[in-house]
């Protein structure tokens, strides 16, 4: 760290220049009007020019970061469901259906309850395939 030229505070300088956060232009020209203002009023407004600056830091700040998680929950939800493939819990559902329906279906109604019932389970194995493949 570094001490601060007139003020002796410490001051944070990067050993790396390629570290340095992109700052806004209209936050150097704040901190500018800031110090400009500083020199003017002299130091009885130091502390309410310090405030006022952080103030604003303080919501452009928020705003980076609201904006930065929404990018990041966006890209984590696309790639949520790119990645899933729901394919597979969706077929050994049908299979875990069919077999109790297969028992009900044939004991109660006999064979044309058993294809009425396959026939049901094919018919939504075939719409969910059709809907995944028209959102991709």
């Amino acid at each position: 760290m570094a001490r601060g030229p007139r003020y002796g505070h410490n001051v944070i300088v990067p050993d790396n220049p390629s570290q340095q956060h992109t700052t806004s232009n209209a936050t150097r020209q704040d901190l500018r009007a800031v110090i400009a203002t500083r020199r003017d009023l002299g130091p009885d407004y130091e502390d309410a020019l310090v405030d006022s600056f952080l103030d604003k830091l303080d919501v452009e700040i928020a705003a980076r970061v609201r904006s930065e998680v929404a990018a990041q929950t966006a890209g984590i939800a696309k790639d949520t469901h790119r990645g899933k493939d729901t394919t597979v819990p969706v077929a050994l559902g049908s299979l875990g259906i069919g077999i109790p329906l297969t028992a009900i279906a044939s004991s109660n109604a006999g064979g044309a309850g058993l294809l009425l019932a396959w026939a049901g389970i094919i018919c939504v194995n075939v719409a969910y395939a059709l809907s995944r493949r028209s959102s991709r």
